[in-house]
């Protein structure tokens, strides 16, 4: 087995392009919330979290991806501790935004869902950091030739457990997410139409109403994009792990190593593109901050009060569709 991954210049042109992406994108949505109170609702408070896990990935793996280290060395332990750190917690925070929005939509239950908040702040930054903390006191972090990375370091790819480490420190997370993520958001999304297909037997005018098909409809493409970009994004890096498992050179082609690169720095980009520029109401507010005179201002006033409050769900609307809506 070949003990080094070529990493051109080309594919860390891409991959500190994707890094910038999401770095810029974490930020939006962190100041999004913080500047405007009326949008901090709970599953937008846990979004920031995810945003801060990838905020750090990207900044980790944009380090690690300009350094392309050729050996190990203190600033290789750092930056992957940091991004192993990260990476672990926002596949956490991931799972943890689809529970919540399960046990809100489909239990029926906001103060259950409200109740879960402090043991996903346990799991997903505790479980991570003693990870981390335990794969650097082992000496398992460090030099990765690229193998299972696009240049910044992980498991160090002369550990003879480096295959435990590798899952412990990530892959079987991911693979966790893999399938829990599609079927959570099935679940909630077929409690949705039926709702909705229970509301329409006795109230029919609903489906004509135009103010909730938009955000109806948003929210189901949003419950169908979100795992589907979260395994097209993560599974080129699976693809790589599973090839290096197989001994196959394949790994090292340079398309596979560029998209494993784009698919694990993208998250937070991917994020911002959902939930602040796909969201109505955040996307009309930053139109209105960045231009004053941008014809799409004119949505800002659309959705807010005479008296300049955020607009309420028409009476008719389903609540079940709300914490998306706010995300």
């Amino acid at each position: 087995m070949s003990n080094h991954t070529v990493v051109y210049l080309s594919e860390q042109v891409v991959v500190l392009c994707s890094c910038a992406l999401s770095f810029l994108g974490s930020t939006l949505i962190i100041a999004t919330y913080i500047l405007w109170s009326d949008l901090r609702t709970t599953p937008r408070r846990l979004l920031v979290y995810l945003s801060v896990a990838d905020w750090l990935s990207a900044v980790s793996y944009a380090y690690g991806a300009w350094s392309a280290f050729r050996a190990d060395s203190p600033e290789c332990v750092a930056q992957g501790a940091v991004s192993t750190f990260s990476n672990t917690s926002s596949f956490f925070w991931t799972v943890a935004i689809a529970v919540y929005l399960y046990v809100f939509i489909v239990r029926c239950s906001q103060r259950a869902a409200d109740s879960l908040v402090l043991p996903f702040h346990l799991v997903s930054w505790g479980v991570p950091l003693a990870i981390t903390v335990a794969a650097v006191c082992l000496n398992k972090i460090g030099y990765n030739a690229s193998e299972v990375s696009v240049g910044w370091c992980w498991i160090r790819i002369q550990a003879p457990d480096r295959v435990l480490w590798m899952l412990l420190t990530g892959k079987i997370w991911e693979f966790l997410a893999y399938v829990t993520l599609p079927v959570l958001y099935v679940l909630i999304k077929r409690h949705i139409h039926v709702a909705h297909a229970a509301l329409s037997e006795y109230r029919p005018i609903l489906a004509s109403r135009p103010a909730s098909h938009p955000f109806s409809s948003m929210a189901d493409v949003k419950l169908t994009l979100i795992p589907i970009i979260f395994i097209a994004l993560r599974m080129w890096s699976t693809v790589r792990f599973v090839l290096l498992l197989a001994g196959s050179p394949l790994r090292q082609h340079p398309v596979l190593v560029t998209l494993h690169g784009i698919g694990n720095t993208s998250q937070g980009a991917a994020n911002c593109i959902m939930f602040v520029l796909f969201t109505r109401p955040i996307r009309a507010r930053l139109c209105a901050a960045f231009c004053c005179c941008c014809p799409c201002g004119q949505e800002e006033a659309a959705a807010r009060q005479p008296d300049g409050a955020p607009r309420r769900p028409a009476a008719g609307r389903d609540a079940s569709t709300q914490p998306e809506e706010d995300r």
